[in-house]
């Protein structure tokens, strides 16, 4: 959604570092990042990746234009030779990675980048920032939608984040299955169905609860949705009715003992001749409040807070790493830190998903070096993101999301039943390693 340049949303070691690499000549070293998460967050059986369209939107804005260099040459952050280098920037490498919408697992290349160091060097932060928090978000609105069966769930949680990654969450929810969103921007730039009616403050500005109905129905007619329970919830079920009558759509309730409630708001309902209204419910939820729902006549969920905010784990913990590089013979060497708490797997990384003969995941295969060997019926996971500087217009946009949300949908069909449990455990699938060096 950017138009803005995006080179500036990085941290400023990721230039000292490229003025020091052009300084020592290694900079245009051919290199191989990859982006990865070591472990998933606790308790969860599988991630969903999220947030390639908007890396592969942004890195066609990443450029430094005369403010952003005059802001670096002003502050001091680089030399003369870095600048020029920055002035002509345009990533020229190739990107491959994970089609948008797929499962993840400990340590699944996820996004891999093929270029000069100096290129995918500047390129981390960004790259880290956008997958982090939206695969947080689709791996937290995946089991919100495990949780909710059927049932729609909306995306409602603008309010409870920053503006940009209201629209970035809004987007991510979407991948996972939700239905809709209440964010406009969503709506305008990825074609996002949006829905929403009125809030608490519109019953209060009226006279009465009755008069707020009245408007509400004279302006969107009687299909609309008409929240009940700013005073009593009985007698706003009452009112709804008689304002709008057996056309009402929908009556949301946004407080008290949702699974109660719902239940004797469906029979007032029903006794009311009301019986194809349906029962919406909000209210702070999150998967573990939804699945509590199951069994309550509840025809849609609305999400905020806890979706926004990835129900307890705000980032997928993403790491992005040097794998491997070009010796001065040109030959590519595999590279790795060592730490002993931080341990990485050096050498470029391919993906495939075993599956067995009903189509079911029974691990994720990655092979260091070169492709692991196909069974017949596996799944390769890597697809070309970006070729030659130039990026795969097919997984941007509205075109872009709509891959990404079938994506997800056909990659949950593959999962063991144990995928969609809420209890903790251990990833639904093993990662196995096939070292080829």
């Amino acid at each position: 959604m950017w138009q803005q340049p995006t080179s500036l949303f990085t941290d400023h070691y990721e230039l000292t570092m490229l003025q020091a690499s052009l300084h020592s000549g290694a900079a245009h070293r051919r290199s191989v990042f990859e982006a990865f998460a070591r472990r998933l967050p606790e308790g969860r059986r599988y991630g969903v990746v999220a947030g390639t369209g908007r890396i592969l939107e942004g890195l066609e804005h990443f450029r430094f234009g005369t403010e952003q260099l005059d802001f670096l040459a002003d502050r001091g952050v680089v030399d003369d030779t870095t600048l020029q280098y920055l002035s002509d920037f345009r990533f020229s490498g190739d990107i491959y990675g994970y089609a948008e919408g797929d499962l993840y697992f400990p340590n699944s290349p996820l996004l891999t980048v093929e270029s000069t160091f100096a290129e995918a060097c500047v390129l981390e932060t960004y790259i880290l920032s956008v997958l982090n928090h939206d695969s947080a978000i689709a791996s937290a609105a995946s089991r919100m939608m495990a949780a909710a069966g059927d049932r729609p769930c909306i995306e409602m949680g603008s309010r409870r984040t920053q503006e940009h990654s209201a629209v970035a969450a809004a987007r991510a929810a979407v991948i996972a299955g939700f239905h809709s969103t209440s964010n406009l921007e969503a709506g305008l730039h990825y074609g996002v169905p949006t829905v929403g009616t009125a809030a608490h403050s519109f019953t209060l500005l009226h006279d009465s609860e009755r008069a707020a109905f009245e408007a509400q129905v004279a302006s969107m007619g009687a299909g609309t949705s008409l929240l009940v329970d700013t005073y009593d919830v009985e007698q706003g079920v009452r009112t709804a009715v008689e304002v709008a009558g057996p056309e009402l759509g929908t009556v949301r309730l946004d407080s008290g003992d949702l699974v109660e409630q719902a239940r004797w708001v469906r029979r007032l309902l029903d006794d009311l001749g009301n019986h194809n209204t349906r029962i919406m419910v909000t209210s702070d939820l999150d998967e573990y409040a939804i699945a509590a729902l199951a069994s309550a006549p509840v025809d849609a969920y609305g999400v905020g807070t806890a979706l926004v905010t990835g129900s307890g784990a705000p980032t997928a913990s993403m790491v992005y790493k040097l794998v491997s590089r070009q010796n001065d013979d040109g030959d590519f060497v595999a590279v790795a830190k060592a730490a002993k708490n931080k341990v990485s797997v050096g050498g470029r990384k391919y993906a495939l998903r075993r599956l067995n003969e009903r189509g079911r995941a029974t691990a994720e295969v990655v092979g260091i070096g070169e492709p692991p060997v196909s069974d017949g019926n596996d799944r390769e996971l890597l697809v070309p993101l970006v070729t030659d500087g130039v990026v795969a217009a097919e997984y941007t946009g509205a075109e872009g999301l709509r891959r990404a949300t079938q994506r997800h949908r056909d990659s949950v069909k593959e999962m063991p039943g144990l995928s969609k449990r809420l209890q903790r455990g251990e990833p639904v699938i093993p990662t196995e390693f096939v070292d080829h060096l």
